[in-house]
């Protein structure tokens, strides 16, 4: 029975080791020093500007809520990324989801930060949840009136018009005023939050999402070691009835801006007809992963700017989807746009899921590979594989 003592001994030796990595791994991250500067370097891109707060706290020192029982990644073996998300109180449990499907696929190594933003303050209920599921540091802030309301500009009873015939004809979100402010927050306003000031890269993330495949690299990292700007993982056609006026805008903001067109850009994706109409291709918004200095950039403030003048995202029912997308095809060279075919999603209702047996058993997927949305022909992915000369990924059905 000399196995009696020795086995303490073990046991001993095992909770002295693991007290041991968790006094030397933790590694708290700290506010950021110079948001402030960054957020006055922004200020002059936004017409009536104002400082928004992290519920109660200046931009400064903003709200955070880190948690108890995290051990941290070192901080140099991260980029300066962040997830973000646009989130309301009544999301609590389909974010839940979303944010233990990246931890567990993904985040549980690495520990990136989140971002959540709401044009209310977020509840404690919603803080005190998210916050134990998330092994970064999660940050609340509260998205500015200026920023979810009208701009002077819009004559509200068209838009409230425009609303009711959209919702007479059933058009998915037509009648919906709160998604045509969440549209245009997204589309230019998100990446100009305090919050977000500090950071080079965003992960948006929506409420029950779910990653089908372990991602055993770092997207961030990828994504500044190769200059990439912005990423996909599922394209497709947008709905023509909620665009009608989006092109010629782009084409009103090409004309005004001819400089900002960047040469070798990806216009065959968005056009058939070198550019005189939009053949309504573009990338799933509710994934992406970016750079928030291109966002920031002088090209995209002004593409923004020019289109919202124009009015559509309220007199219209213009999706950030096509206006991201449309940004991305015409101001980067189409180099600067990576496909993720290593990354499996799904969103209700469509699915990316490797096309390759092996990467799929690789990567510990449980995706059906007949869900793939990518080669089906409301898909606009096969186009972007065209247009950028690349070899279709092992799997896809016309190379076998």
């Amino acid at each position: 029975m000399s196995s009696g003592p020795r086995y303490v001994r073990y046991l001993i030796l095992a909770a002295l080791t693991i007290c041991t990595f968790f006094v030397f791994s933790r590694n708290a991250i700290p506010i950021p020093e110079n948001i402030g500067s960054k957020i006055d370097t922004y200020k002059g891109a936004i017409s009536g500007y104002t400082s928004s707060h992290s519920d109660n706290a200046s931009p400064e020192q903003p709200v955070t809520h880190a948690p108890s029982s995290s051990v941290s990644a070192p901080v140099a073996a991260r980029v300066n990324a962040t997830f973000v998300t646009l989130a309301r109180n009544h999301d609590v449990w389909d974010m839940a989801r979303s944010i233990r499907q990246v931890e567990d696929r993904f985040n549980r190594n690495y520990h990136y930060d989140w971002v959540f933003l709401n044009d209310k303050p977020f509840d404690e209920t919603f803080k005190k949840i998210t916050t134990a599921l998330v092994s970064g540091t999660t940050y609340y802030g509260l998205i500015p009136e200026e920023h979810w309301s009208y701009p002077e500009w819009i004559d509200q009873e068209k838009a409230k018009k425009v609303r009711e015939d959209m919702g007479q004809k059933k058009i998915i979100y037509g009648d919906s005023e709160s998604y045509r402010h969440m549209c245009r927050y997204e589309s230019g306003f998100f990446f100009r939050h305090p919050l977000m000031m500090n950071y080079e890269y965003y992960w948006r993330v929506e409420p029950s999402i779910e990653l089908l495949c372990d991602i055993p690299f770092d997207p961030f990292r990828f994504m500044k070691e190769n200059n990439k700007m912005y990423s996909f993982v599922l394209s497709l056609y947008e709905y023509y009835d909620t665009i009608p006026t989006l092109w010629d805008s782009v084409k009103k903001f090409m004309g005004a801006y001819p400089g900002h067109v960047a040469e070798g850009n990806s216009m065959e994706f968005l056009s058939d007809d070198g550019g005189k109409t939009f053949n309504k291709c573009h990338f799933w918004s509710n994934f992406e992963v970016g750079s928030l200095d291109w966002l920031r950039s002088d090209s995209y403030i002004d593409y923004f700017s020019s289109l919202d003048r124009d009015g559509g995202f309220f007199y219209e029912r213009w999706g950030d989807a096509p206006v991201h997308s449309i940004a991305a095809g015409i101001l980067l060279p189409k180099e600067q746009i990576h496909f993720f075919n290593d990354i499996a999603y799904y969103h209700i209702p469509f699915t990316h899921c490797p096309a390759s047996e092996q990467l799929r058993l690789d990567l510990k997927c449980h995706c059906n590979p007949n869900d793939n949305f990518d080669w089906k022909g409301y898909s606009c992915t096969a186009r972007y594989f065209d247009i950028n000369d690349l070899e279709p990924p092992e799997g896809y059905p016309e190379s076998n």
